[in-house]
């Protein structure tokens, strides 16, 4: 954070955002801007932290809740007439989307969380989720900066999106939007979900449009990305390389279903330890997604794990781990999980049908049955998935 602090205004500094890194950057801001502030940001359940002049407010993620409409009220109206000496400082990463909620006019809270839901169970990749919800936000897809006009609006930004697009970390409320209501329109039509009467009114008036590029209400408004899946990846490929692995670096873009991609990743896997040699590590970045299909629970990391501890079968000497870098798995308490060649003989060992288990997107239950869930708690940042597979070495 610091080496991307602004310098203060000639007249007041109001500090807004949202995410499940909002807490811990506007601590950073505290600690190191050199002038007075003040503001409010919200972030993830359990992941506040301690600030001295900007308010913390926690809400629910990944489905929006009251407390989030409560805290998007308050940074909106925190934001408002303001002038031109004046400086808005915006915190924004992954997780903003659900946090950072405000019904546009004509819609209720309860509207925007059944689109939500039904978005979320969609399959539907990252930027068409965030297409939709700035097109039934009154604070996202640019209006935040809009309501801060005249004041200059400076936005830092963690991304956890494949591409780094500010416009789709955390639905872009202070950049400019380049979608449209026909855009969002296409998004539902496309997965073929039922929306409320208030949703598909809105969507089909189409008036109001988000700021777009050029908008004179976002002149004075600029966004920097200060930490990205491309930085945990290199981090990664850093230390496989001073344990001893080869690294097979497939890039921090990596979007799709994830069981397809887990059966995709394993078909590599296999394919390098067939060619034997030095040991290997795999590592990916980027947004897997999870078509529902049952009624079981977990997230994009735990059902990829699943679909290639399958295709893998046994394989000896390849090992494996897929987790998001906030330490939520979706909606639950874990990252992701961890697979080894015994995986499969110890789930029929427990009574688990793995097959079975995958069809129901109940990848959950599996791994914390094997107790092999990743579970590292808060980490108060987020920079999208990180997934390892390690080929070689003995299987240590």
């Amino acid at each position: 954070m610091p080496p991307h602090l602004p310098k203060p205004p000639k007249g007041r500094t109001i500090v807004v955002g949202a995410g499940k890194a909002a807490a811990a950057m506007a601590r950073a801001v505290e600690k190191n801007y050199p002038g007075p502030l003040q503001g409010v940001v919200v972030t993830r359940d359990g992941y506040g932290v301690p600030c001295e002049h900007i308010e913390m407010i926690e809400a629910s993620h990944p489905v929006p809740d009251a407390r989030g409409r409560a805290a998007a009220g308050r940074i909106l109206q925190a934001v408002q007439g303001l002038s031109a000496d004046d400086m808005v400082l915006c915190l924004v990463s992954g997780g903003a989307s659900a946090l950072l909620t405000m019904p546009a006019d004509g819609m209720t809270l309860e509207d925007k969380q059944a689109v939500n839901r039904a978005l979320l169970r969609s399959g539907a990749a990252i930027g068409e989720i965030n297409t939709v919800r700035k097109h039934l936000s009154a604070i996202k897809g640019g209006r935040l900066a809009a309501a801060a006009h005249p004041a200059q609006v400076v936005t830092l930004l963690i991304s956890d999106v494949p591409g780094d697009d500010p416009a789709t970390i955390g639905s872009g409320p202070t950049v400019p939007d380049p979608t449209s209501y026909a855009d969002a329109r296409a998004v539902i039509a496309k997965y073929g979900f039922a929306v409320p009467a208030s949703v598909r009114a809105r969507l089909d008036a189409g008036a109001d449009e988000t700021p777009k590029p050029g908008d004179p209400r976002l002149a004075r408004a600029s966004a920097a990305i200060i930490a990205t899946p491309r930085q945990a990846l290199n981090a990664a490929t850093a230390k496989a390389r001073a344990l001893g692995y080869e690294p097979v670096v497939m890039g921090d873009r990596i979007e799709g279903e994830a069981r397809e991609v887990g059966r995709e990743h394993a078909r590599m896997a296999l394919d390098l330890a067939r060619e034997g040699g030095k040991p290997r590590a795999i590592l990916s970045g980027g947004e897997l997604t999870v078509t529902i299909r049952g009624e079981g629970r977990g997230g994009p990391n735990a059902e990829y794990m699943m679909a290639m501890a399958l295709e893998l079968n046994g394989a000896p000497e390849i090992n494996a781990l897929a987790g998001d870098t906030d330490g939520i798995d979706g909606s639950e308490d874990n990252a992701g999980a961890l697979i080894a060649p015994d995986t499969l003989v110890r789930a029929r060992a427990k009574g688990l049908d793995t097959a079975a288990m995958l069809a129901v997107n109940d990848s959950y239950k599996y791994f914390q049955t094997l107790d092999d869930l990743l579970m590292t708690g808060p980490t108060f940042t987020n920079v999208n998935d990180l997934r390892v597979i390690l080929i070689g070495n003995g299987g240590s």
